[in-house]
């Protein structure tokens, strides 16, 4: 079977932009601040509860209840400019699928390490969380870092460390057991971590943009598709059709892929606002739109609360049309007024986002065993929260610091 290419021909170079729309890459800098902040929470007292997760019952939307949603709609944004790229170099269907479904791989491997860390017995398992979670970042970056073109001898020691993370990865993944001494467990991936729902996420929007790339009005079809499903599953109709699903499948509830699919949608907009020379109504267009999606998540909130957890169909739209905002007000000052050095500081965080994601582990697993720890008035309060994005700062640098010495995941 001959193996079609795409020409890059200028129809197909129409659909890029012509520079790199630096907003985005800060907008998912500013994104990976707040996720390392809010994750953090965990080691205060006597902050307030608007700036964490809200319980799921409770009709409440606090700031940690946001970023997810904000990580996801970048994801989105970014699908429509790594396809259009690599179909304009003449990257065949096959080989972009076979890249989308290796990068989705990828993150559902880590998302099960992650999942799983929390219920690892040390007794049966061999080894402490701590040492597990070291040695599993390490084997991430073996077999996933951004490598150095090489030739001759020199690939094969790289395909070398490469195996030897695989080797790493597969034995704690045999060494694993969760649970107490009574009822062990092997590594399962229950409900795949932050990781693998990404994963899942971005091969399903991704695979969708994909087909529909050349029709915006599929990726539209496509966000609204999703919403419904959503709709249809907290309102109970889905189960009388379909009683095991769709909430116990890979694919939630429509929920994450809503969120992404409205990322696709963003950035087509943005790529043919630019190329029509109109990008200076981008930021109102983007406002309006977020205004719609919160007046809409407004009216759903007489059917259903805002949760998180349930992933409900009012905090989709609650927080669709806030990362809608959010770009809105960093596109006019990094692309149109040109402040965008003012984000140097978090930069990395928006190129190196899987490397930042990861470095706590290692952070928190070696300040365990060191014994170490900071004083309590440093974990209360207001201190406590300025502790907190110091630590998102310093996570940021560490990740800085690695970038340079050319230790970089990407998938």
């Amino acid at each position: 079977m001959i193996d079609q290419r795409v020409a890059a021909s200028p129809e197909t170079r129409r659909q890029l932009p012509e520079k790199r729309v630096q907003s985005i890459d800060v907008f998912r800098a500013l994104t990976m601040l707040f996720m390392i902040f809010v994750n953090d929470l965990w080691t205060l007292t006597g902050i307030p509860d608007w700036l964490e997760h809200s319980p799921a019952d409770v009709d409440f939307l606090g700031l940690a209840d946001v970023v997810f949603p904000c990580f996801l709609f970048i994801v989105g944004m970014s699908i429509p400019f790594a396809i259009n790229d690599r179909l304009a170099k003449g990257d065949s269907y096959r080989l972009i699928i076979r890249h989308i479904v290796v990068r989705s791989a990828a993150l559902l491997i880590m998302g099960v390490f992650t999942v799983n860390v929390p219920e690892l017995n040390p007794q049966a398992t061999g080894l402490s969380s701590e040492w597990f979670q070291i040695l599993m970042v390490v084997g991430f970056f073996l077999v996933w870092n951004v490598y150095p073109s090489q030739k001759g001898a020199r690939q094969y020691v790289v395909r070398g460390v490469q195996l030897a993370g695989v080797i790493l990865l597969v034995g704690l993944a045999i060494l694993f057991r969760g649970g107490d001494g009574n009822q062990l467990s092997r590594m399962t991936p229950q409900w795949w971590g932050i990781l693998g729902l990404i994963g899942w996420t971005y091969l399903t929007c991704a695979l969708i943009f994909l087909v529909v790339h050349r029709q915006p009005l599929g990726s539209l079809l496509a966000w609204v598709l999703f919403m419904l499903v959503c709709i249809a599953g907290h309102a109970g109709w889905l189960r009388q059709l379909w009683p095991d699903g769709p909430a116990n499948w890979i694919l939630g509830n429509g929920a994450f892929q809503s969120f992404t699919m409205a990322g696709v949608l963003a950035a087509v907009l943005l790529s043919r606002f630019r190329k029509n020379q109109t990008a200076r109504h981008l930021p109102l267009l983007f406002s309006g739109l977020g205004g719609l999606l919160l007046l809409a998540g407004l009216a759903s909130r007489q059917f259903f609360i805002i949760s998180k957890i349930q992933a409900t169909p009012t905090w989709v739209l609650l927080c669709s049309g806030i990362a809608c905002l959010v770009f809105a007000g960093v596109y006019v000052l990094v692309d149109i007024n040109g402040k965008g050095h003012w984000f140097d500081p978090i930069r990395p965080a928006g190129t190196s986002t899987l490397t930042c994601y990861l470095i706590p582990y290692v952070w928190y697993s070696v300040a365990a065993l060191s014994g170490l720890s900071l004083p309590d008035w440093l974990t209360v309060g207001v201190l406590g929260l300025l502790k907190s994005l110091l630590f998102a700062f310093l996570i940021i640098g560490i990740t800085a610091v690695l970038g340079r010495a050319r230790i970089k995941l990407k998938l």
